[in-house]
């Protein structure tokens, strides 16, 4: 049967990283897991109990289209909390995930063939998205200079749009707000749209991430559960529009997804109101962020920016090896770790670059480090 050059994409990378984990695990291996950017913890304890009262009040079906009217609402109080800035729920439209709120968004502001312009190292599925719309994305090369942000002076003058991350993923860096402010004024000067992902917003640690809704209302603005919430499997995420294209929002979300899951809806109104658990498992993070700068140096992982925000740390390794994929695939098979080759967030440069998250539990990142340390010594001494 036919097929279109759209699904031509490549694979994600860490996804082949996590099914060759499994196997050693379904081996009788133990492995540390440093490659997947997932929680280790389950949906707050509030969301839970929400969702199993909601599964016994009666039947969750279709929800309109946007999302909840109480959880857009909940969404609202949260930018007036955290930001101190008043945006209409009317504005807010709750996805299938982030994943979903990227398709609608280059759905509704990019035609076929025109160029989106992402920073390199970036989250691979950026660019797989926008290629399978018949899109074109446009690799910025960032440097451990600019934290691996991208930079005003460094954008193409023939692109419609831009995506930046803060925190990002693979780096963990973020951008103040002069940095964003800049990014978002250029953007406008080469009239293309301005895409934020915040998805790791509320996973900060000396301060805190700046929104572009802070900056501009002429932006599009991408979060979700999955990180913070530490929803990942619920699929629920939002996005924030300019008023003028909430309506053009809608009609795709009512023909692509019709709603988003009724259930993982009523679990993430809850999930807003457990932020003692929420900031706990970030504690925890914080404590693993430490663990992980000073053991990855002491191991021979010395070349990365200090990560802000998430839980990634994007380490340079091309003095060890210019293939990313073997490396990581030695490490696993040597080590017991999975860690992420950087082929993934960036493909002219990653075969030089491994990801590191610390998003499991502290022991596991703890015995990690002592296999790592292991590992590079052992391999120093062939």
């Amino acid at each position: 049967m036919r097929h279109s050059n759209r699904s031509n994409v490549d694979p994600f990378i860490v996804m082949d990283v996590m099914e060759a984990a499994a196997q050693a695990e379904a081996a009788g291996r133990h492995i540390i897991h440093m490659e997947v950017g997932q929680p280790g913890t389950p949906a707050p304890e509030g969301a839970r109990r929400a969702v199993a009262k909601a599964m016994e009040a009666g039947a969750l079906g279709y929800t309109v289209a946007l999302g909840l009217p109480e959880l857009r609402a909940r969404i609202a109080r949260w930018y007036a909390d955290r930001h101190g800035l008043t945006i209409s729920p009317e504005r807010i439209i709750v996805t299938s995930g982030s994943s979903g709120a990227f398709l609608l968004a280059f759905t509704a502001l990019f035609d076929a063939g025109d160029r989106v312009a992402l920073g390199a190292p970036g989250y691979p599925s950026y660019r797989q998205i926008l290629t399978a719309l018949s899109l074109t994305p446009v690799d910025i090369e960032t440097r451990i200079e600019d934290r691996y942000q991208p930079v005003p002076e460094n954008l193409p003058d023939d692109i419609q749009g831009l995506i930046v991350a803060s925190p990002a993923n693979p780096s963990g860096t973020m951008l103040d707000k002069p940095a964003l402010s800049a990014l978002i004024e250029a953007s406008a000067a080469r009239g293309a749209a301005f895409v934020s992902d915040e998805i790791y917003h509320g996973v900060e640690y000396e301060r805190p991430a700046v929104s572009a809704l802070e900056i501009s209302d002429d932006v599009y603005v991408i979060n979700s559960f999955s990180k913070y919430h530490s929803m990942t499997g619920w699929r629920v995420g939002w996005m924030v529009v300019p008023d003028d294209h909430v309506r053009r929002i809608e009609r795709l979300a009512q023909n692509m997804f019709i709603c988003a899951p009724h259930v993982a809806q009523v679990a993430a109104l809850a999930a807003m109101d457990c932020g003692d658990e929420l900031n706990a498992n970030v504690d925890v993070y914080r404590v693993n962020r430490a663990l992980m700068l000073d053991g990855l140096a002491k191991a021979g992982f010395t070349c990365i920016a200090p990560p802000d925000g998430a839980f990634y740390i994007y380490a340079d390794v091309s003095e060890l090896t210019d293939d990313s994929r073997a490396f990581a695939a030695e490490i696993l098979e040597k080590a017991g770790v999975a860690v992420t080759p950087g082929l993934d967030f960036d493909k002219a440069r990653g075969g030089g670059m491994i990801r590191f998250s610390y998003a499991r539990a502290t022991e596991d990142i703890k015995e990690g480090l002592a296999r790592l340390t292991r590992f590079m010594e052992q391999r120093a001494q062939r």
